[in-house]
C-alpha cells in the first residue's frame, strides 16, 4: 500500500479540520456599502496529505451557495496546490499556494474574471490566517492595474466542534 510521507505544510492543513460557523463582510462595489452574509463549514481529512472545506450559507443579495475547498501540499515542488468552486458559478478556481507568515497564514493565487464585467481575468490572492485553535480568517484580495492587492472580503470562522 502507498503511503505519502507526511511533512509539517502537512500538519498544518488538519488545523483547519473541524466544524465552523462563519459570517463573512464584503464590498458589492464602489460606493455601495459593504454587505455581510453567513454560514457554516465542514472540513475534513483526506488520508493525511489533504484537506476538503464544505461550506453552505447565505449570499450577499439572497440566496443560498455550497462551497467546496480542496487544499494539499506537494513536498517534491515545496508549495501547496488547491481548488474551489462554488454553486453560484461556472469556474473552478485552482489555487497555487504558500505560507507567507510562517504556519499562521496560507496565501492562495488564483487568476479568474475581473469585476469590470468586460471579460478580463484578474490576480486574485484568498488569505487563510490561523488566530487561534478556533478562530481564523478567509480575506480575499483582487490584485489592481496599479500592482496593488485591494481587499473585498473578509470572513472570521469559529470552530464550534
Amino acid at each position: 500500500m502507498m503511503k505519502p510521507d507526511i511533512h509539517k505544510e502537512h500538519e498544518w492543513l488538519t488545523r483547519l479540520v473541524g466544524e465552523w460557523s462563519y459570517e463573512h463582510e464584503c464590498s458589492m462595489g464602489p460606493d455601495k456599502p459593504r454587505e455581510t452574509f453567513a454560514g457554516t463549514e465542514t472540513v475534513r481529512a483526506i488520508g493525511d496529505a489533504w484537506i476538503m472545506a464544505e461550506g453552505t450559507g447565505e449570499m450577499p443579495g439572497g440566496g443560498t451557495a455550497q462551497t467546496v475547498l480542496t487544499l494539499g501540499y506537494e513536498p517534491e515542488n515545496k508549495r501547496y496546490v488547491g481548488t474551489w468552486f462554488g454553486s453560484m458559478m461556472t469556474r473552478l478556481w485552482v489555487y497555487e499556494a504558500k505560507i507567507e507568515e510562517p504556519f499562521r497564514r496560507l496565501a492562495l493565487h488564483s487568476d479568474g474574471p475581473s469585476f469590470s464585467g468586460d471579460g478580463s481575468i484578474a490576480s486574485y490572492k484568498d488569505v487563510i490566517e490561523i488566530l487561534s485553535d478556533d478562530h481564523r480568517t478567509f480575506t480575499s484580495y483582487m490584485l489592481d492595474a496599479g500592482g496593488s492587492w485591494q481587499e473585498f472580503m473578509t470572513g472570521h470562522y469559529r470552530r464550534w466542534k
